[in-house]
């Protein structure tokens, strides 16, 4: 095998990576094995394969690695947060443009987060031509002015059409990060790198209605808007200031040497997209990569997962969407609570998902060490599925691969959270029982959504953005009709209907989807990898 082979193995292999050394000496061949780069301690081969150059993104030291991820994580939080506003100033939002509560939802809100999805589609496409960088700095520079906008907005018109501009152009760091990611950790440590990034844009709705929730009532929505502002422009201050490029294309042996110098000038160059435009010329055509997420949607393993994250994470949005409808009116639908005390409840899925990052680290650190052991040395990247006791006989170890906890972790506690949170509206069980519902859901969708990213990206290596833009845009449209719905359903039949049939929706979905994806899951790659 040459060495540009190795390179791009990772690439080829599509969710079946030689990890162990010594099983690398048995697949590649003993000429290989001295050229194969490890771990400091010898005991991971390296995916992919890093130049032997300073200039390439998996040789920078570990600082500047998580200087990166923390500013797209940063970045991940503006999308969701900026949406979030609108729910933490919805009551005064209603009052000042003189429509109700429900309308501001379903006519701002709800689009708002549908368009959250499209702007990631359009970004992939520019980041694989024109670079990462300048395409995370130009979308945040124009989501802060049109989040301006939102914040002076004289009447409700203008005030969806910034707020839609916003959520168009903010949505860029939810398909940025697991770019970064890619370009910059080898794989034995993404999981652990996707957590933190999944987790920015996990707990970034719930910010606003916890820490606005006291503004509002005393300052008005637009002095909301106004600390919104300031953390988008710290965001875009921090991407220009300390964001480098990721972007390295390792099919060309050349590609160190189209690094321009680190200077000030280059710096300032490759931010505004002028070094994107010189090198575009040796990277993908625009043609290729405008249908690249539709060749990659109908694979059966991805489509049908996307499908299954869809729906839910997008019964999370919807929850978040109408809980401060559920807590706000009053009985016999909500609780009547104040603001202060919905922005008080609003600490639990915060809570939540910061428990849901630390049981996921462990968790996919723990099952995936174990399915490398038990698998003779070999990753399979079903083994992030954690189907509940699968047994699958592969072609690289004579023993199954059995794996006992599962995906099915985050399946029960997301169902019992939903039917608690249903049982507590609906009969107005104690406040109590609304954060325990509310509380462990978040955790299984914070366990599940790492899961489904990680092995997305580990059976196409080589299309993160696009895999990202996919997820992205599925979870969206997942979410965004739900105010249209949600509340109108939970009047006329009551809130438990209308939680325990979402909750048996995700739970049909699951055992539909993800057991045949795990069993069948090294066929459909080998058959539909791109």
């Amino acid at each position: 095998m040459t060495l540009h082979a190795l390179r791009i193995y990772h690439e080829k292999a599509a969710g079946r990576l030689v990890i162990a050394p010594d099983k690398a000496r048995i697949e590649f061949g003993d000429n290989v094995l001295p050229q194969l780069k490890t771990t400091s301690d010898g005991t991971k081969v390296l995916w992919p394969q890093p130049f032997d150059d300073a200039r390439d993104p998996q040789n920078w030291s570990d600082w500047q690695k998580h200087v990166q991820l923390a500013i797209v994580t940063l970045a991940a939080i503006s999308p969701d947060f900026n949406v979030g506003i609108g729910i933490a100033g919805i009551q005064d939002i209603a009052e000042t443009y003189g429509v109700s509560a429900e309308k501001i939802t379903s006519s701002t809100t709800s689009w708002a987060v549908f368009l959250l999805g499209w702007g990631g589609i359009l970004a992939v496409v520019l980041m694989q031509r024109l670079g990462r960088l300048p395409v995370l700095f130009w979308s945040q520079l124009l989501a802060l002015g049109f989040l301006i906008g939102c914040a002076l907005s004289p009447n409700l018109r203008t005030f969806a059409a910034m707020r839609f501009l916003t959520s168009f152009f903010c949505g860029v760091p939810q398909v940025t990060g697991l770019y970064v990611v890619s370009d910059v950790f080898p794989f034995h440590l993404q999981a652990h790198k996707l957590n933190v990034w999944v987790m920015g844009f996990i707990i970034s709705p719930f910010f606003p209605p916890c820490a606005l929730g006291y503004l509002v009532p005393r300052a008005g929505f637009r002095w909301a808007y106004g600390v919104g502002i300031i953390y988008n422009g710290i965001v875009v201050f921090l991407i220009a200031l300390f964001g480098r490029e990721t972007l390295l294309d390792r099919h060309d042996p050349a590609a160190c040497d189209h690094v321009p110098p680190n200077t000030f000038a280059n710096r300032v160059e490759t931010l505004v997209g002028i070094t994107g435009s010189r090198l575009a010329r040796f990277r993908t055509p625009w043609k290729d990569l405008a249908i690249r997420s539709f060749r990659l949607m109908w694979r059966p393993h991805l489509l049908s997962l996307m499908l299954y994250e869809g729906f839910l994470f997008g019964f999370s949005i919807g929850m978040n969407l109408t809980n401060s409808l559920f807590l706000g009116e009053p009985r016999p639908l909500g609780y009547g609570f104040s603001q202060d005390a919905i922005a008080t409840i609003y600490f639990t899925p915060i809570v939540s998902v910061l428990l849901g990052q630390l049981v996921g680290h462990h968790i996919n650190d723990f099952i995936v060490t174990r399915a490398i052991r038990r698998n003779g040395g070999v990753y399979e990247a079903e083994s992030r599925l954690w189907c509940v006791s699968p047994h699958i006989t592969t072609d690289i170890s004579p023993r199954p691969l059995r794996m006992r906890r599962s995906c099915a972790i985050a399946l029960p506690i997301y169902v019992a959270g939903l039917i608690v949170s249903g049982a507590a509206f609906q009969n107005k069980l104690s406040v109590a029982a609304v954060i325990m519902g509310w509380g462990i859901r978040e955790i299984a969708v914070m366990v599940n959504t790492v899961a489904i990213y990680a092995y997305a990206n580990d059976c196409f290596p080589r299309f993160p953005g696009e895999i990202s833009g996919l997820l992205n845009l599925f979870r969206t449209l997942g979410g965004f009709a739900m105010p249209y719905f949600q509340t109108t359903w939970a009047r006329k039949r009551g809130s438990l209907q209308v939680f325990g049939c979402e909750a048996a929706i995700v739970a049909g979905m699951f055992f539909m989807i993800v057991p045949a994806v795990y069993h069948l899951g090294p066929k459909l790659r080998a058959k539909y990898s791109m």
